[in-house]
């Protein structure tokens, strides 16, 4: 196998663009190929190994594997991206989708969103918005339609595959705010839902999803700024409930013992007397969804949604396929469970949608691939799956850590290292169902060797990442979890780690005798007593997440944690350990597992029951221990995904992520062989930058404009070129005349563009009028026809301009204007020069469009938070916000000096306020983020309020800007009335000596301000 140095290939922000070549069997090469990687999946290949009892057994080999193309992906794919990059005019979604789109696309933004999420939410905008509206795009709806009735009768999913720690939790948001925005805004339509219900796994999850209402404390769409926020306020319209699918299961009403319901069902019919005593499916429905009950059409999200399946019955299912080191038993018994939870599922959304209507049901899973015993061939993606961003792009993409697994050791005649599958090698020497009753008992100081040897092996590594951590000043230690196939094996594996108590029967705590366990960081036993915080914890996970009361045997087992937690809680102000039950303590202290602070935080070290919580997202985890059988490629994914999420997410100058890494034994996973010595580098800390309402600087005030529009003049329509109007056409445009095409061998050829110099120039001027005219419409009051009594003065404006504007060199003619991107710009160049004319008129021909629901922002509604360096501290005279935080040392020096000014009597920079001014550039409509607003005294009770722009450089599109600014923003904010007195634009271009700049800043400000005729 090869290793590779840095397997981080691509940005996290950007379409990726490189990937990792592949092998026939899914191994790295080493080599990287141009483009993104193709979407594909890998499952394990079944076959027979021995004959049993006369019948031919089914054994999972792991190293037969058949790759295969997600051919339907790969083809929605590259239509989204087609229609990703085209013209904002074509892209064929409301108003409000556009918006969206747009807002989360930015790249500029404090933390941009994962290409990779954004690219779910497209998938499902354009199959919803797009897709239907042309017949070559619709049938890959009806595809999925058909794909999903066979598999779900009744019910339409389409299901996103987004690898484990790609931020499922934000595409949520993303379609949540999607659909109930356009809903909030177009009650009418059937298109779009402002009902949702959300499906986890478990109860860990259902918490987490929490985040996903509107009015949560913490909620996702503020903190990662998912929706503008104009918007939020149609957002907040929607009805949510999250909830875990045990809830769909059908209870009994009232509170009656199971041993009651039994002695009262006598000879009665089970099915009779279960309908007396159970609740109808309505009423679940109605105890799950009470927030949701007379809205139709709920879109249903499931998170982990390969858990949801139409489980056949047992009968029907083929004999199931089981790794070698399983039991019939134990492989038949994991896939009933399976079965089971599945059936509950996927039975409750039914009942939703025979109660209330089912709009559609997305499906979120990082592995949406039939489970086994599903009635499915194993291992096969769910054919609705409509987007894919796998593992490895994940990791190419530097979203996630690397995991690190054997591939060789010193032991000779092994087909694979020993570390790579432990629980193969030991399974015969730990405890199973039932061989209690045979009478064996087993020791916690008596390991199997190869179990014991895997331990100290990953724990002296676990050891250097410790005092690593500890060294950087790392806020909570690095997480070693091990994950065992069933209680008593966990029991033996946390005793053997973390220390124990000899004696548990005795009633008298003081004569309890503990002993040490042997991994000394992992201890909770020190001088003989167990210390105050276990460093070691014991989970059950499927008993966490049912939200049922744990068993007493697992209480038995973890009495001493639980009681440890307990004491821990007592000291808690205004928490009443006693009104928290063990399951609720045991779930809190899982959940903040690597979290400064909270209870979790000090533990280094899980031992968990079966498999950790899916969805379980703790950061910190760098090492993990599998010893259970493991059946599935899948299984195996889900394990180490508990150790994938990153612990920091800054990228590099030049946008990259920095590897981060886990170690894994024990987990049969073939994966990237990587290298890397130092992989760890801790968060950076964060800084809360919020308007202080104590201080005495102003508030800061500003319209939030989305567009303009003209009331047309009375007279005759004119146009002002000044020196941004003229356009220049040469051989250094990024279109080439002719191009030269050469063969090995044989005649050359030349490719040209001579069929641009027939274009004349009476037609180049009717299609620049044409288009301006369409500009122009759609900033006016009536937008539904164009005004074609103005054709006839936009066509003289264009033929103006082409002569007097219009420079060609090289050999270009004027014919190069019909190319669209040269066309759009002629037209933003002619519109913006009729738009000057009207504001420098006076009258009030140019209005703002404002945002509807928040016309208005304010700096005393900055809050968040930052983990930049480039900090400033303000005057809290002068500015309401406690920092600045600035791109350049040009803009520190500006804030600096404008503190010094008597004149100012206050300012904001901005950064994360909201400030925007909408401009078109190239055809392409944008928003332009200036850089301060400053609060001039220029002798009158309300102050001058100048907008303020620090360029290092000048470019084409800065020059629009600040066009636009001039004759379209500030016009139209001064002709409404009702904000203020603006000044005109304050632009410092170049400002490499900050010290000689500010000695004409204060003329520059008077000018504009009126009390100064020129700057000297």
């Amino acid at each position: 196998m090869i290793a590779i140095e840095n397997p981080i290939l691509n940005r996290p922000f950007f379409k990726p663009d490189r990937h990792w070549a592949l092998s026939d069997d899914g191994m790295p090469t080493g080599e990287t190929i141009e483009g993104r990687r193709r979407s594909e999946y890998i499952v394990a290949v079944a076959t027979p190994k021995r004959v049993k009892g006369g019948q031919q057994e089914l054994i999972l080999d792991e190293r037969a594997a058949e790759r295969r193309a997600n051919d339907r992906v790969n083809a929605i794919r590259a239509e989204v991206d087609q229609w990703r990059s085209s013209p904002e005019a074509s892209w064929g979604v409301t108003y409000e989708t556009v918006r969206l789109l747009k807002h989360w696309r930015a790249t500029d933004r404090e933390r941009p969103l994962f290409f990779c999420q954004v690219e779910a939410a497209e998938t499902l905008i354009w199959l919803t918005e797009v897709a239907p509206k042309n017949p070559v795009h619709a049938r890959h709806l009806e595809y999925f339609r058909q794909q999903s009735e066979g598999s779900n009768p009744g019910l339409f999913r389409l299901a996103l595959k987004l690898a484990t720690g790609a931020g499922k939790t934000t595409v949520m948001a993303m379609l949540i705010a999607w659909q109930a925005i356009n809903k909030a805004r177009r009650p009418q339509s059937k298109m779009f839902t402002d009902a949702f219900l959300l499906v986890a796994p478990g109860i860990t999850i259902k918490d987490r999803l929490r985040v996903l209402q509107p009015e949560s404390s913490n909620s996702i769409y503020e903190r990662l700024s998912i929706v503008p926020r104009d918007m939020m306020d149609d957002l907040r319209k929607a009805r949510i409930v999250v909830t875990n699918y045990h809830s769909f299961q059908l209870k009994t009403k009232g509170d009656i013992k199971p041993g009651t319901l039994e002695a009262l069902r006598g000879r009665e019919d089970p099915e009779t007397f279960d309908a007396r005593f159970r609740e109808t499916e309505a009423e679940m429905v109605q105890r799950v969804m009470k927030p949701l009950m007379g809205r139709r059409g709920i879109i249903v999200i499931n998170d982990e949604a390969h858990h949801c399946y139409e489980a056949p019955p047992t009968a029907e299912i083929e004999p199931i396929v089981r790794s070698e080191e399983e039991t019939a038993a134990e492989a038949n018994a994991e896939a009933e469970a399976s079965r089971k939870e599945a059936r509950v599922w996927i039975n409750g959304i039914r009942g939703v949608d025979r109660v209330l209507g089912v709009k559609t049901v997305y499906d979120l899973s990082a592995t949406p691939f039939f489970l086994r015993g599903s009635g499915q061939e194993e291992g096969k993606l769910f054919p609705w799956v409509v987007s894919d961003f796998s593992l490895m792009d994940a990791i190419e993409c530097g979203i996630v850590k690397v995991p690190r697994v054997p591939t060789h050791d010193d032991v000779v005649k092994r087909e694979e290292p020993i570390f790579r599958h432990v629980y193969k090698h030991v399974r015969n020497e730990l405890p199973r169902k039932g061989q209690r009753k045979a009478g064996k008992t087993y020791s916690a100081e008596e390991l199997p060797a190869q179990l014991e040897a895997a331990l100290r092996a990953l724990y002296r590594d676990y050891e250097a990442k410790f005092s690593e951590w500890a060294a950087k000043s790392a806020e909570t230690p690095p997480v070693f979890i091990v994950v065992a196939n069933n209680t008593s094996t966990s029991k033996l594996i946390h005793d053997w780690i973390a220390g124990y108590c000899e004696n548990p029967d005795e009633k008298d705590p003081a004569k309890h005798k503990w002993r040490a366990g042997n991994l000394p960081l992992f201890n909770n036993v020190e001088s003989g007593k167990p210390i105050e915080r276990p460093r070691t914890i014991l989970i059950d996970s499927a008993q966490l997440e049912s939200g049922d009361a744990i068993s007493d045997d697992f209480k038995k087992i973890a009495g001493e944690e639980i009681e440890a937690f307990r004491r821990e809680l007592r000291r808690t102000p205004a928490r009443d350990p006693e009104a928290i039950t063990d399951a609720d303590l045991l779930r809190e202290v899982m959940n903040t597992v690597g979290q400064k602070g909270r209870m979790g935080g000090t533990v280094r070290c899980v031992v968990s029951v079966s498999m950790l919580t899916e969805g379980w997202d703790a950061n910190t985890v760098t090492h993990i221990l599998g010893c259970r059988a493991f059946g599935t490629r899948l299984l195996c994914e889900q394990v180490v995904g508990r150790a994938l999420r990153r612990v920091s997410y800054e990228p590099d100058d030049e946008g990259f992520f920095r590897a981060e890494y886990a170690d894994v034994l024990g987990v049969p996973f073939d994966f990237m062989p990587a290298n890397s010595s130092k992989d760890f580098s801790p968060p950076k800390p964060r800084t809360r930058i919020f308007a202080d309402d104590t201080r005495a600087a102003p508030e800061i005030r500003f319209p939030r404009v989305l567009g303009y529009r003209v009331v047309f003049p009375q007279g005759r329509l004119s146009a002002t070129f000044v020196a941004d109007s003229h356009m220049r056409l040469g051989a250094d445009t990024p279109i080439p005349k002719e191009t030269e095409v050469d063969p090995l061998v044989g005649q050359s050829n030349v490719i040209g563009m001579g069929d641009l110099d027939a274009v004349r120039s009476q037609t180049v001027a009717y299609m620049l009028a044409k288009r301006a005219l369409e500009r122009w419409a759609r900033m006016t009051e009536n937008v539904d026809t164009e005004p074609t009594f103005l054709f006839p003065q936009f066509l003289g404006i264009a033929k103006r301009w082409l002569a007097e504007c219009l420079h060609l060199h090289d050999g270009r003619s004027v014919g190069w204007l019909s190319l669209a991107s040269y066309r759009d710009e002629a037209v933003d160049r002619i519109v913006r020069a009729c738009a000057k004319t009207l504001s420098q008129a006076g009258s009030e021909e140019i209005l703002p469009v404002l945002a509807p629901f928040e016309p208005e922002g304010s700096s005393k509604h900055v809050d968040f938070f930052t983990t930049k360096t480039t900090l400033l501290t303000t005057d809290p005279t002068k500015c309401q916000v406690n920092y600045v935080v600035y791109d350049s040392d040009w803009e520190a020096a500006f804030a600096e000096r404008l503190e010094r000014i008597p004149q100012v009597r206050g300012y904001v920079k901005n950064h994360a306020l909201g400030f925007e001014v909408p401009y078109v550039f190239m055809g392409q409509e944008r928003v332009y983020r200036p850089d301060f607003i400053v609060h001039w005294d220029d002798g009158h009770d309300d102050p001058l309020q100048l907008v303020v722009e620090i360029k290092g450089r000048r470019t084409e599109e800065d020059q629009v800007k600040a066009d636009t600014l001039a004759s379209l923003w500030l016009p139209a904010v001064r002709n409404d009335g009702r904000f203020g007195r603006w000044g005109p634009p304050v632009e410092i271009v170049q400002p490499y000596d900050m010290s000689r700049a500010f000695e004409t800043i204060v003329k520059v400000f008077e000018v504009a301000a009126g009390t100064l005729e020129k700057v000297s």
